[in-house]
């Protein structure tokens, strides 16, 4: 036994120990409203804490020095009677600014749901089956929706588009254009199309009904519900053949049991010189079976919700989080979608694709 190698892994495993409990402490924090209640107090005594979070003192006084020695708050005065713990601005963006690219507390809420739905997925790998998307809860489609939104309100017509110049051309020409968002969840991304074009009319296609109600409410808050319509849909359900000029896939390909037959359905409904644009994890080009933080961390969302979620469904393709580029075209190639073109678009969480006929 190699000593060196087992003591490497031991305090690895101690990271991930430590890593744990500060998801769960950020997310007791979150629930309580104590990252705001600092924010917005500014630096503060335990007992200022309790009082203005409405907790008790013990327990804020436990939470914030676990807080200090963690590294998410700051202390001054340290065992004094009067120390105050502050969250420093760059802390505050990760946790509480929504708008964020950085914005990073929906990750920690969906990774709570995951304890709930444990002994299910148990079950699912002992006999092949599924865990459905509804078991997961509001909670878990609210977090996808929230985790998005900053990425595609302001990256997605800003960047992405710009950088397809046809099909931006297309959809800023002032002739009508329509857009299919296929898999829309709660609805950023066909907003954020209906807010860049004024003169595109987007239909957003999700399963989830749940989600098509948020993302109906969400477009009449942004005051463009009259141009972003929803419908809980099957994304290999035809209908509209040759009527959009863009059909989208953001980060749901993958969770699709029959990604094919999602595929060959978009195809039918473009329009002549329409495109399919697809937009999924940023996994390696191929599996190395060497050590990659990023693949862990999408291996760790397939194993525990996107694999599952797909696998409900009889002759699921079971594709997973981590869906190479191979995978998607040779899925393109089966739908029809002949042209297929990695795009020159770096961005650090997501690869896009440019599907044609």
């Amino acid at each position: 036994m190699d000593r060196a190698e087992r003591d490497a892994f031991s305090e690895r495993l101690s990271a991930s120990f430590l890593g744990y409990f500060d998801v769960l402490a950020i997310r007791l924090g979150d629930r309580l409203g104590l990252y705001r209640a600092i924010a917005e107090g500014g630096p503060q005594t335990p007992a200022e804490l309790a009082t203005r979070a409405n907790i008790a003192e013990r327990y804020a006084r436990e939470w914030l020095e676990q807080q200090s020695v963690s590294g998410i708050l700051r202390v001054e005065g340290a065992g004094t009677s009067d120390a105050r713990f502050e969250l420093p601005a760059a802390h505050a963006e990760v946790l509480l600014d929504a708008d964020s690219l950085a914005y990073s507390m929906p990750s920690v809420r969906n990774l709570m749901i995951l304890p709930g739905v444990f002994d299910q997925l148990v079950e699912a790998y002992r006999t092949g089956g599924g865990v459905p998307w509804d078991a997961y809860g509001a909670a878990g489609r609210e977090g996808v929706g929230e985790g998005n939104r900053p990425r595609y309100l302001q990256v997605l017509t800003q960047e992405w588009i710009p950088a397809i110049p046809d099909v931006h051309v297309r959809l800023r020409d002032g002739r009508p254009a329509r857009v299919a968002d296929v898999g829309c969840g709660t609805g950023w991304s066909s907003i954020a199309f209906a807010l860049a074009y004024p003169h595109a009319l987007v239909h957003g296609f999700d399963l989830d009904a749940p989600s098509i109600d948020l993302a109906r409410a969400n477009a009449r808050a942004s005051g463009v519900d009259d141009r972003a319509t929803f419908d809980a849909r099957d994304a290999g359900e035809p209908g509209d053949a040759g009527a959009y000029d863009l059909v989208t896939f953001f980060e749901c390909l993958h969770d699709m049991a029959h990604p094919v037959h999602a595929l060959s359905a978009a195809r039918t409904m473009l329009a002549d010189g329409g495109a399919v644009l697809v937009a999924d994890e940023k996994t390696n080009d191929a599996f190395t079976g060497q050590p990659d933080d990023d693949e862990r961390y999408h291996y760790g969302w397939s194993l525990f919700a996107c694999l599952p979620a797909a696998m409900t469904e009889p002759d699921s393709a079971g594709t997973g989080t981590v869906m190479r580029p191979s995978t998607l075209e040779r899925y393109a190639n089966q739908a029809g979608l002949g042209r297929f073109q990695v795009l020159p678009i770096d961005d650090d969480a997501f690869r896009l694709y440019l599907l044609r006929p």
